[in-house]
């Protein structure tokens, strides 16, 4: 009778919990929920994950109500003494049914999400912008073809400086990494891509539209891994230009990249 009762609590404590988890946004940390997306790249992975989900979640209910079915079907409280279930070994048929269905399942599952790997993590070459993408211990560097860098240096204490890009503009992004491996990740935008070193890593973006959205390393990459945020910032075209403008002056009145200047919000 008590692990009865447990069962709808517990069911009610893991729902309270993905509830709480979904608002948990704070410095240093993105939803678990996945965002909706703002550009064609992470529109692809989250679709993939739509239809991953559709037969996994119809194969789990299948073989749990198959499962419930024997249980209360042949339990052993209803049948007589030395009573044995139908057995079914050997049936041809059935075993050749449940090895060929997870099969095709996997393959299935395989050959979309290559295709979705082969389009959204290559090297595009119709870009209209480029930038490369450095990771470092802890923190985030973008270099962009005019020389400007803005330096990401991964806190808790506050946002970091925001990657700023103009929306509807096809960026390739090129990923390195200056001492260990790191994972730059921004659900909303794109998919998980690892800045090695000695290696470059491709992948792309065009956001939609203006506005914020955040990332972080997808990488354990050392003591202070939790403090590597990401914000990308997405602005009109007329806001990035104003801001790559302030970004040059500050550059040609520094010589030092890290002290260029916060972007104004759009």
């Amino acid at each position: 009778m008590v692990a009865r009762a447990r069962a709808p609590i517990t069911t009610l404590g893991l729902a309270a919990a993905a509830f709480l988890l979904s608002s948990c946004s704070g410095l240093g940390s993105i939803s678990p929920i996945f965002p909706t997306p703002v550009s064609p790249n992470g529109q692809d992975i989250y679709n993939l994950y739509i239809w991953i989900s559709i037969p996994a979640i119809i194969i789990f209910i299948g073989v749990e109500a198959a499962l419930l079915w024997v249980v209360l079907r042949y339990r052993r409280s209803k049948q007589p003494v030395g009573y044995v279930p139908p057995q079914i070994h050997g049936h041809n048929g059935l075993e050749v049914a449940w090895t060929l269905a997870p099969l095709v399942v996997v393959l299935a599952i395989s050959a979309y999400s290559f295709a979705v790997l082969l389009k959204d993590f290559q090297p595009i070459n119709n870009q209209q912008m480029s930038v490369i993408v450095s990771g470092h211990q802890f923190g985030w560097d973008y270099r962009y073809e005019n020389g400007i860098v803005v330096h990401q240096e991964g806190t808790l204490a506050g946002d970091v400086t925001p990657f700023v890009l103009p929306v509807n503009t096809l960026v390739k992004l090129q990923f390195q990494g200056t001492d260990v491996i790191h994972s730059w990740w921004v659900p909303a935008i794109s998919g998980k891509t690892d800045a090695v070193p000695g290696y470059d890593n491709y992948s792309w973006l065009k956001i939609s539209q203006p506005g914020t959205w955040r990332g972080e390393c997808a990488e354990l990459c050392g003591a202070g891994h939790s403090t590597m945020q990401i914000i990308v910032q997405a602005m009109d075209q007329t806001d990035y230009d104003q801001w790559m403008q302030a970004q040059l002056a500050a550059m040609n009145a520094s010589p030092s990249p890290s002290s260029s200047p916060s972007p104004t919000p759009s």
